[in-house]
């Protein structure tokens, strides 16, 4: 099935300016229309404007009814934007499309008007799974790197990335991970299948990152930063790489860190961790209350699959570490629906997967949040070892044409609506039937993300202090709230 374009949203242009200050919102709210946008699984309304209401004030409320509470005078963290990941494999599938589609897809992602606006890229260092093989910027055994080069990237990725910048207005904040260290560097001297990064290889491979740094930002792609290393605890049957708490910490304090402040990028974010929620606590701790790795760390990265066992999302251990470490950001740097099947590429629950982990990582403290591969064929890939996955947008590669997903419009609830700089506000629902989250973009625009998961159609009352309106969502939806 192949959904349209996403719908315009007439009339609605975000600006970014300074933030207002603090209880600018604490002010009657009467007679402010709020404009709802709407993505339901019945019917064709995919980020929809669906209608629009009135705050009023004198509702009394009664103890049956399903409310959404808006705070906008309790402030919290500060977003750094919404995005995903630009792999080999989506910039591979990317060249099979026609000018007139490549040019769909960047609008639709990176159009901030008529697309859903995206703010993060990913990228990898060298190859990872999704790459239609393994493959590093050097020769093997080369030591002191003298063979580097990014020459197998300027074929398929350089190229699309570039296109997203172009398609973003000029810039789109960028940061790279490494999956796997070259093969010689490594204790089992596979990129394949786990192994530890080998001691006497622990300068060499720092000085790595500085040469992929210097070369994407010679090519005119400047970076964020990096992520240390990819699900440091994985042994995976594609590129991985194994690192205890301490080993990361150490290699970050004596070789990493030094080595990026010598080489002119200590503005350069460098973020620990990088895998999932379930053992975010303890490698925060061992890192961050090292001082000397600690100055080295700007925050944490974190991915979505502990659920993989049958456990629920910890998203706990996301409020746990951003109370603990207030002064060390957390960004969601991968999340993706794995096992993929073509027959459910319109599977609801996916995007509603999407929608439960970016409202409630949002609101234990995340400051940003980037999907794994923004692009991939109708088989879930190219991916070298057949780990094949779901991405928002597919291209069937036997016809040309570019499939659109549930989950990509349920991401855009957030993105489009929800800009750099937003800052979250304090939001709260009446009934566990609905969850929400809101947040203050630095225009002074109010977004409030509402989701009802349930199979009935709902009404609530939406508050932005002791104003209200009412609102109707359908099941299986999710709904953005601008005022």
């Amino acid at each position: 099935m192949k959904h349209p374009p996403l719908i315009a949203t007439a009339g609605l242009t975000v600006l970014l300016a300074c933030s207002l200050p603090s209880g600018a919102f604490a002010q009657d709210q009467a007679g402010k229309p709020v404009t709802i946008y709407t993505t339901a699984e019945a019917g064709n309304q995919r980020l929809a404007r669906s209608g629009q209401v009135t705050l009023k004030g004198g509702h009394k409320l009664t103890e049956v009814e399903n409310s959404v509470f808006v705070n906008p005078g309790k402030q919290y963290q500060t977003v750094m934007g919404i995005g995903g990941a630009i792999t080999d494999a989506s910039a591979e599938v990317f060249a099979t499309l026609s000018p007139e589609k490549q040019a769909e897809f960047l609008k639709a992602y990176y159009d901030k008007q008529d697309g859903i606006g995206y703010s993060l890229l990913r990228t990898t260092i060298h190859s990872s799974d999704f790459s239609s093989a393994s493959y590093t910027y050097i020769k093997e055994g080369d030591k002191a790197l003298k063979s580097f080069s990014i020459e197998h990237d300027r074929k398929y990725r350089i190229p699309m990335i570039k296109r997203a910048i172009e398609a973003s207005g000029g810039s789109i904040l960028t940061y790279a991970s490494p999956w796997s260290a070259p093969a010689f560097m490594k204790s089992n001297k596979n990129m394949l299948k786990g192994g530890a990064l080998l001691p006497q290889f622990n300068q060499a491979w720092a000085n790595y990152y500085i040469k992929f740094i210097a070369a994407y930002e010679k090519e005119g792609i400047p970076l964020w930063g990096i992520t240390i290393q990819n699900e440091p605890m994985a042994t995976q049957t594609w590129e991985s790489m194994l690192y205890t708490a301490e080993q990361e910490r150490d290699f970050l304090k004596n070789f990493l860190g030094p080595t990026m402040a010598k080489a002119g990028y200590a503005d350069k974010k460098i973020v620990v961790w990088d895998h999932n929620r379930d053992m975010m606590v303890y490698r925060a701790k061992v890192i961050f209350d090292d001082p000397e790795a600690s100055k080295y760390a700007w925050g944490m990265g974190f991915h979505w699959y502990e659920t993989w066992a049958g456990f629920n999302p910890m998203f706990g251990n996301v409020a746990e570490v951003a109370k603990a470490y207030p002064d060390k950001p957390l960004l969601l740097t991968e999340a993706s629906v794995e096992k993929f099947d073509f027959a459910k590429l319109q599977f609801w629950g996916n995007a509603e997967r999407y929608g439960t982990n970016m409202i409630n990582d949002l609101n234990n403290g995340a400051v940003g949040w980037t999907d794994w591969n923004i692009l991939l064929d109708e088989k879930g890939g190219p991916n070298h070892v057949g780990n094949y996955c779901f991405a928002p947008l597919h291209v069937d590669t036997r016809t040309g044409e570019l499939l659109y997903t549930p989950s990509y419009y349920y991401i855009g609830h957030f993105s489009k609506f929800i800009r750099p700089e937003a800052r979250r506000v304090g939001t709260a629902t009446s009934r566990s039937v609905l969850i929400a989250t809101s947040f203050r973009n630095a225009d002074g625009s109010l977004a409030t993300v509402v989701m009802n998961p349930t199979d009935k159609e709902l009404v609530y009352n939406y508050y932005v202090d002791a104003d209200s309106a009412q609102v109707t969502i359908p099941a299986h939806a999710i709904q953005t709230l601008v005022q």
